[in-house]
Order: C-alpha cells, then sequence, then structure tokens
C-alpha cells in the first residue's frame, strides 16, 4: 500500500485518466447542447418545463438535489471514523415524503403556483411571501456554500494535492462554472436531465471504488465481517435513551438515532421536501400531484441503497487504511475528511482514478445547478415580477439567466466562507452541513406547518417566526452557544461575587455545564421548529383583526 501523500506528483492524473476526463467532459457538452437546444419560451418554461417532465426523471434529479456532494465526501467520513449509526437518519426522510405527498403538495398544485412561497401570500400577505423567499435564499447560500465546499474537497485534492483554503478556492469557482454554464442555457429542464446523467455517473464510480476496495483486501468477507465488527463498526440503530441514569442523549456525537430519526431529522427533512424551492420547483415540473408525489417517493426509496453503498465504501477505507492486521502492512495516517479522495488518487489504477474524478466532478455541480435555477426563481417570480409588473419575454428570460450567474457568484463566496467556518470548527462533513441547514430551516418550516395546518398567523408573525427560528438555531450552535453560556455566568459571578473571582475561573467554555450548550443538529432543528410555530401562531388572523 502507499504511503499517502501531499504532494502534486504523487496525486496527479495520468494517461487513461485524463482519457477518460475529457470522455466525460464531451459527454457533458453534448447533453447540455441537447437537452437545451430547444430553448425556453418563457419564465415558466425556463424554471418549470412547462410541467411536462416525466416523474422516474424527477426522481432522479430529487435524488441528485437531496444528496450532492455531502454523499459522496461526507458519508464515507462518518462509518470511515465512526459506526453505522448514520442510518438512522434514513428513518426521517420516509416520513417526510409521506407527509409531503398527503399534505403539502396537493395544495401546491391546487393553487397552482410557481414556489411555495407564492402560497404564503394567500394566507399571510405579500410580505410574508418575500420574507420566506429571502430566508430561503439564505438558508440556499449557507447550505449550499457547505455543499459545494465539501464537493471541492476531493477537487482540490487531485488538483493541488492539498486542501488548504488557498487551493479549495480554484476547486470552488471550477465547479460552481461548471454548474452555472449549463444552468444557464437550459433552464430546469436541462438541469433535470443532466441529473440523471450524472447522477448515473457518479452511482457508477462509486460502484467501482467498492469493487475495487473490496478486491484490494487481502481477506475473506467472513474475515471482514469480523474485523469491523470487532472494532464495532457495525453499531447501527442506537435508540437514542440511556438507561442509566435515565436520560435523551442530546449531545453531537449523538445525534444518529432512532429517536432523532423520528423527530429532528424527519423535520429537517420536511423542510427540505416541503418548503426549500430547490426540491419544491423539481416536483412543481411534474404534470400533477400525483406524478409529483410519485417522483419524490421514488427518490426517497432509492436514496436507501445509495447511502448504504457509500457507508460501505467507509467502512472498507477503515479496514485498507487502519487494520494492518488485515491488511498485512502498517496502518496508514489519514484525515476522516480526505480518506476517501485519497484512496482514489493513490491507490486506483489509471483510468478507474480519471472515472472517479468524473464522479466528484458530476457530484459536485449536481446540487449547485439546481440551486442557481431555484435560486434564480425565487428572485424573478417573487421579487423581480413584483417590482415589474409587466411582462415581455424577452427581457423576463434575459433577467433570469443574468439571476443565474448573479446567484453562482453568491454561492461561490457562501462556499469559500464555509471552507474557512468549517476548517475552524473541525466538525465532520455532514453534521456540518446538516448544522448550517437547520439555520434557515426551522423558520421556514414553522411558518409553512401554521399556514397550512392552522388559521392563525398574519405578515408579522410570520416575519417574527423566521427572526426567532433563526436566531434560535444560531444562538443553540455548540460554538456560539458556549460563548454566550459563558457571558451570562460571568456577568452573573461578577454581580454576584466580584470581578476579582472572575478572573481565577477557566479561560474558555461555559463555567457550569448547561445541555443547551452541547446540542446536536436534530435538536436545534426540533427546538428552533417549535419556537417558529409558537411565534407564528401568536398572530391573530387578518380577518380576525378586522373583526370578520
Amino acid at each position: 500500500m502507499n504511503e499517502a501523500s501531499s504532494s502534486l506528483s504523487a496525486t496527479g492524473l495520468h494517461g487513461w485518466d485524463w482519457v477518460v476526463l475529457a470522455a466525460y467532459g464531451l459527454v457533458l457538452v453534448v447533453s447540455g447542447w441537447w437537452f437545451s437546444r430547444k430553448g425556453a419560451k418563457d419564465t415558466e418554461d425556463y424554471f418549470l418545463a412547462g410541467r411536462s417532465m416525466p416523474a422516474w426523471a424527477v426522481a432522479f434529479s430529487l435524488l441528485a438535489t437531496a444528496q450532492s456532494a455531502a454523499l459522496f465526501v461526507g458519508v464515507p467520513q462518518l462509518s470511515y471514523a465512526g459506526d453505522l449509526t448514520y442510518v438512522t437518519t434514513m428513518v426521517g426522510p420516509l416520513i417526510a415524503a409521506f407527509i409531503t405527498i398527503g399534505v403539502f403538495l396537493p395544495v401546491y398544485f391546487k393553487k397552482n403556483v410557481h414556489s411555495p412561497y407564492h402560497l404564503l401570500e394567500t394566507r399571510f400577505g405579500s410580505g410574508a411571501r418575500a420574507a420566506t423567499s429571502w430566508t430561503y435564499l439564505l438558508g440556499r447560500i449557507l447550505a449550499n456554500g457547505a455543499r459545494t465546499y465539501i464537493g471541492a474537497l476531493p477537487l482540490s485534492l487531485a488538483l493541488f494535492g492539498t486542501t488548504e483554503l488557498p487551493h479549495m478556492v480554484p476547486s470552488i469557482v471550477l465547479i460552481m462554472a461548471i454548474a452555472t454554464v449549463y444552468t444557464f442555457f437550459g433552464g430546469v429542464r436541462s438541469v433535470i436531465w443532466t441529473d440523471v446523467l450524472q447522477v448515473c455517473v457518479y452511482l457508477g464510480a462509486a460502484v467501482v471504488a467498492a469493487v475495487i476496495l473490496w478486491q484490494r483486501i487481502p481477506a475473506s468477507a467472513t474475515e471482514i465481517h469480523a474485523a469491523l465488527d470487532g472494532a464495532g463498526k457495525l453499531h447501527a440503530f442506537p435508540i437514542g435513551v440511556s438507561a442509566v441514569p435515565p436520560h435523551i442523549e442530546w449531545t453531537p456525537d449523538k445525534q444518529n438515532t432512532l429517536l432523532t430519526g423520528l423527530t429532528g431529522w424527519m423535520l429537517l427533512n420536511l423542510a427540505v421536501y416541503a418548503t426549500d424551492q430547490d426540491l419544491v420547483q423539481r416536483s412543481l415540473t411534474c404534470r400533477n400531484a400525483f406524478q409529483a408525489g410519485k417522483s419524490l417517493l421514488l427518490a426517497t426509496f432509492i436514496s436507501v441503497p445509495v447511502v448504504l453503498l457509500f457507508l460501505l465504501i467507509g467502512l472498507l477505507l477503515y479496514v485498507f487504511y487502519q487494520r494492518p492486521d488485515v491488511m498485512g502492512t502498517a496502518a496508514t495516517n489519514v484525515p476522516s475528511k480526505d480518506v476517501f479522495a485519497t484512496f482514489i488518487l493513490h491507490e486506483m489504477p489509471t483510468g478507474a482514478r480519471g472515472l472517479m474524478i468524473a464522479g466528484v466532478l458530476a457530484v459536485g455541480p449536481i446540487g449547485i445547478n439546481a440551486t442557481l435555477n431555484s435560486m434564480a426563481s425565487t428572485l424573478v417570480q417573487d421579487t423581480y415580477e413584483k417590482i415589474v409588473p409587466q411582462r415581455d419575454v424577452r427581457r423576463d428570460l434575459w433577467v433570469s439567466r443574468l439571476m443565474v450567474v448573479v446567484c453562482a457568484g453568491v454561492l461561490t463566496l457562501g462556499a469559500v466562507g464555509a471552507a474557512w467556518w468549517q476548517d475552524r470548527s473541525d466538525i465532520p462533513l455532514i453534521p456540518f452541513a446538516l448544522g448550517v441547514m437547520a439555520l434557515a430551516y426551522t423558520g421556514l418550516l414553522g411558518v409553512f406547518a401554521t399556514a397550512i395546518l392552522t388559521k392563525r398567523g398574519n405578515t408579522q408573525s410570520a416575519i417574527a417566526a423566521l427572526a426567532a427560528g433563526f436566531v434560535v438555531s444560531l444562538a443553540l450552535q455548540p460554538d456560539v452557544a458556549s460563548v454566550l453560556l459563558r457571558t451570562l455566568q460571568v456577568q452573573a459571578i461578577t454581580s454576584a461575587m466580584g470581578a476579582d473571582v472572575v478572573a481565577l475561573l477557566p479561560a474558555q467554555g461555559p463555567i457550569a455545564p448547561v445541555t443547551l450548550a452541547n446540542l446536536g443538529a436534530p435538536w436545534i432543528m426540533l427546538i428552533g421548529t417549535a419556537v417558529a410555530v409558537v411565534v407564528c401562531a401568536c398572530g391573530r388572523p387578518a380577518s380576525a383583526m378586522r373583526g370578520t
């Protein structure tokens, strides 16, 4: 086994790698031209494909949009560094999909909306629609900034041999440029069909990686299973409740349990499926609510074996790098966030290495092109068309494409910011991405739940709920909560005992341990959503305030 190295000469692509990458690039260019050759007739065609997309193609696009680079890079990290408890998070998407199909999608199609935020205008007024649109945009900058950063990690290793920030920036820009080009010309129709192609590429690459990994391990399946079981790597489906002493496990290292799968992770997936324009826009390209529901259900069920495949890759990487008793060679120290990319660049034969990098380039832009299109549609339909009510097809299409470019620039800045933040926090990639997503989703889900399930709320309470969800979620982030609690505790001690006592206290962290300073992302999602629902429901309906 080759020792991991960070030098460019050790990680460079050679021979057939470039042939494979060139072939992939050619296929991507030709397919992008083919899918966009018809051109969009108007903004509805550009953003909703005339509501004519087949359910199976939309399912692949939903799968790609929901998973993307975080799956390819982050999931193997979890099983490599930990175990299989991440499988508990797959319970949440199934429940969320059924709720979305039964409650949200029928309403969206009945109201003939172009975005979920359009629906809120009928309930809470135009101010609520604008506020939720901009909250979604903020959430996309945060969430897809994190996902773009994750997708750029293996590319940076391939191009520069390192994932340090100065080399991450050009890798992020390259991925964003690829996504922007074919989103700019073809609209959502081109995005969906290109997603189908690229899902096949990155899943094919993952299967090849798993096969090569299996072949490189000189042990039988029984021996590999025994090694993994003995190391506790096959532990899955923890309940999330400790018996001695009886308590719920709240901390970030215990956030993947059946309890969090049924609560916080379910709510996060419900927010993604039902309130996020990225996925809702895909669903709205179908002919009707039944077809949209079928596509969402198909995507959710397909995601289960896909996640299991990437968890398997992480387990095999653990055996390959960390079990000298099985491999017959010394263990190799590889940073967990770089482990899959390191195997690709150091251990795969030429040609297969090129296929894997093609998979990285496929999965990197997948979530981004969907986001660029949906962010642009939100800006155009929820903001631009309000400011400029007179419709002109050519001008509106030009503005739509301009918004794609603007959103690409903003997302690039978000990805660079995510790279800096994750480098400082050193949180595993998947928990990092999910924690960032909770910042915006708590308020959005709280407002939508109030709008659809109750008769309460108005413009003011909806806006207040969005702000409350974000502020509560931000305050409960472990790093932020630790600083806030220490500040409050120091102030209390200073008032009670004087400043001299404060000088004797620890320099960092809360002075007394407090549960709220160390909550996992699913619990932050649950608390933030509950606060947003209460705040939104406190508003009296407009009809009640008028006395009607």
